[in-house]
């Protein structure tokens, strides 16, 4: 039987209903609380040393971070899955291990994971206290030494202190890995500020070459690195210009980086995940209509876990790609990528 025709108003109506329950469907999935949320937001707004502009005539000017950023996974009701699959085997035994972005999402997995297979752990964060504390414990239930460091790595200064601090606790450092970053949407080119470029860039590459030069004089012949890119960097993305550039620039510093150290023995690698379900896009990374529905466009339907992702940097952190350098690995639902 054939369905009949709507009228013009409902249609409209029925439009503005679907409208709001993916609007609904979206806030079911960041937060329980909006007041926990706005109260999150204004805390971190609050917090007068992370958000100073520092910098001096001897070094760079270091960009606001902008309100809501970094996000947490504590408040997410859909909370992502980071614990490991499967028992560990001693991968990793006796290394040190630097996770920047470790307090949630997929540099928690990654940090947990490394834990269970014997690495000494530590994380770096911006600000999310609860969520690095939580990987903290999560990391020592799984037997492993572990350590939280909290600065803004788009400051080379705070990066130098930051591995320091490593090699003061652990007595090393075996495996670097790049995860921290950022993303803000915008539908026009135009609209992309200074501050937001330069904020973008700072964190999600600039960061990489301050951590990698504060930490290369530590990293002894059997390191490792690895950078977290994204399907972006091959792929573009419209509404990501500026996250998708910095995304481009961490391949293209992942391969020219592996010619740089390889003579020394030191391997340097590359994840690029897909859609992975993290406090990313439900924090400013996506438009709410997008978050709704984030990660159903992928050939397998669904947005990834972290724990899915994970065992890429494990593979990538061990001596099971003994023979990989310069090479990415791709996490990203079935999507086939080129180059």
């Amino acid at each position: 039987m054939a369905k009949q025709a709507k009228s013009a108003p409902a249609k409209k109506g029925a439009a503005k209903a679907a409208k709001s329950g993916k609007n609904d469907e979206a806030a079911r999935k960041v937060a329980p609380s909006a007041k926990k949320a706005e109260a999150a937001k204004a805390k971190r707004r609050g917090t007068g040393d992370p958000n100073k502009k520092r910098g001096s005539k001897s070094g760079p000017v270091v960009a606001e971070i902008p309100s809501g950023l970094p996000g947490s996974e504590a408040e997410l009701a859909e909370q992502p899955q980071f614990e490991p699959r499967y028992p560990g085997s001693g991968r990793l035994e006796g290394k040190v291990a630097l996770v920047t972005g470790g307090d949630s999402g997929i540099g928690r997995a990654v940090a947990v994971l490394f834990a269970r297979e014997g690495a000494a752990v530590a994380i770096s964060y911006l600000s999310e206290e609860q969520d690095a504390r939580e990987t903290q414990r999560a990391c020592e239930a799984e037997g492993a030494r572990a350590m939280r460091f909290a600065g803004d790595l788009g400051d080379p200064k705070v990066c130098k202190k930051l591995v320091d601090a490593v090699v003061k606790a652990f007595g090393g450092l075996d495996v670097l890995v790049n995860n921290a970053g950022e993303q803000h949407p915008n539908a026009e080119i135009t609209a992309i500020t200074p501050q937001q470029l330069q904020r973008t860039f700072q964190s999600n590459i600039y960061s990489m070459f301050y951590l990698t030069q504060a930490a290369r004089p530590h990293l002894k012949r059997g390191a490792a690195i690895i950078n977290c890119t994204s399907i972006t960097s091959y792929q573009g993305s419209g509404e990501l210009l500026d996250y998708s550039s910095t995304k481009g620039a961490i391949t293209a510093f992942t391969r020219s980086l592996s010619e740089n150290l390889i003579e020394h023995g030191i391997r340097v690698n590359g994840v690029a995940p897909g859609p992975i379900w993290t406090p990313l896009n439900p924090a400013g990374g996506a438009p709410p209509e997008k978050v709704a529905n984030f990660g159903d466009d992928s050939p397998m339907g669904r947005p990834g876990q972290p724990n899915e992702v994970a065992p890429s940097f494990l593979f990538l952190a061990c001596e099971d790609s003994s023979y990989m350098s310069g090479q990415v690995l791709h996490p990203n639902g079935g999507t086939v990528v080129n180059g």
